[in-house]
């Protein structure tokens, strides 16, 4: 059971305000701060992939990047000293997000290789949510959310019959054009049409005889025919996502619906709209 909160001592309620709390000048300095850290980390791990810079300052970069290690280790530890529910914390996504961001390094102790799932630690700019006060926009978030949802039995069919397309001129490619011009094998066709039909084109494999050529500018074609069409499926979608959303927004003096989400009131009387909730994380206090 989590420690009462009236018992706690005055130090542990100061520092769940600063390191949970972006409403307070000491919470948004402390966020910023550890944005900072975050992306000067981050920006160590890719420095340390290019050759002159490991090379030349390979020492250097592993001092810095062990000295965030420990600041990040501290500061994770805090969150579980002074979270009210600490299990519930380091259960959120959050609280794993901040495990992962320490584990990296200690884990480069036991393998070598580790090291680069450093770059882990950009999943924890999720938090300029809250640094910025982003969160409201979630809700907008939700509505993409469920229109994907939505269109998921669509965007399935279309992906299942472009994979039928792809089968067959992939078995066509490979008796027309055969193993001398490169296409050795069905798979390998499978994915020279793939590439050709999203219209990407390599040219590592091309066609050689008239026959193939005209396949592939007919491939073509049918990769521009198709390419919009899981974008129409989900702006569909959206649109009709959006329309239910602002429909759930009553006005409480007239009872007018079709409100802009971020509509704080309503358009016909001018009554104040009902502000829409937006849960919170859990563990995060």
């Amino acid at each position: 059971m989590p420690e009462n909160i009236e018992s706690e001592s005055p130090l542990k309620r100061q520092l769940r305000l600063i390191i949970f709390g972006t409403d307070t000048p000491a919470g948004r300095y402390f966020d910023i701060g550890l944005m900072l850290c975050i992306v000067l980390s981050v920006g160590l791990v890719f420095l340390d992939t290019v050759e002159m810079f490991h090379r030349e300052y390979g020492q250097i970069i592993r001092v810095l990047e062990w000295i965030f290690t420990v600041i990040f280790t501290i500061e994770y530890g805090l969150r579980l000293y002074c979270a009210t529910h600490p299990v519930l914390y380091a259960r959120s996504f959050y609280g794993l997000i901040d495990l992962l961001s320490v584990l990296p390094t200690y884990l480069a102790l036991l393998f070598p290789g580790a090291n680069f799932t450093l770059v882990i630690r950009i999943l924890r700019l999720f938090r300029i949510f809250r640094v910025l006060k982003l969160l409201r926009y979630l809700s907008e978030g939700n509505v993409l959310l469920k229109a994907m949802m939505q269109s998921s039995r669509k965007v399935f069919l279309f992906f299942f019959s472009v994979s039928l397309i792809v089968m067959v001129l992939s078995a066509v490619m490979y008796v027309v054009e055969g193993p001398n011009n490169g296409f050795s094998s069905i798979p390998k066709s499978v994915y020279w049409t793939i590439v050709t039909i999203t219209t990407v084109g390599y040219g590592d494999i091309t066609p050689q005889t008239g026959l193939g050529q005209a396949i592939a500018s007919l491939t073509m074609l049918i990769g521009y025919s198709i390419i919009a069409i899981p974008t129409g499926i989900l702006t569909a979608e959206i649109s009709h996502e959006v329309r239910r959303s602002r429909d759930l927004r009553s006005c409480n003096q007239c009872h007018k619906t079709g409100h802009d989400l971020d509509a704080m009131y309503c358009s016909r009387c001018g009554c104040e709209l009902d502000k829409l909730d937006v849960p919170a994380e859990k563990g995060d206090k």
